[in-house]
């Protein structure tokens, strides 16, 4: 039998527990915000967070936004393929290649 995808996973698990109610995109989108700003937390006093805790945070904001991309209909693979391709052709290799600064700013 094959492994479900995360997004199987995760519904399932939202399911069985009757939470889809509660998953509005505007929820979704808040829980995005208040889960990554739990993970900047981490890196508040120093560079040297506890990595398990991180992975922890950075699975919870991916989470809600697997869950945020499922209920708007989208796939997360292709809607970040998307936004690359976009990025590449605002940030041309030729021109931001070891440059942290904005293209839009040089």
């Amino acid at each position: 039998m094959a492994t479900p995808s995360v997004h199987d996973e995760l519904a399932a698990f939202a399911a069985e527990r009757d939470w889809p109610q509660f998953h509005t995109p505007e929820n979704l989108a808040k829980s995005i915000s208040i889960e990554a700003a739990e993970l900047l937390e981490l890196f508040q006093w120093s560079p040297d967070a506890d990595q398990h805790r991180v992975q922890d945070e950075l699975a919870d904001v991916l989470t809600y936004a697997y869950l945020l991309a499922a209920k708007l209909g989208k796939n997360p693979d292709d809607i970040v393929r998307t936004k690359l391709e976009k990025t590449r052709e605002k940030y041309p290799v030729e021109k931001s290649r070891g440059n942290a600064t904005k293209y839009d700013q040089l």
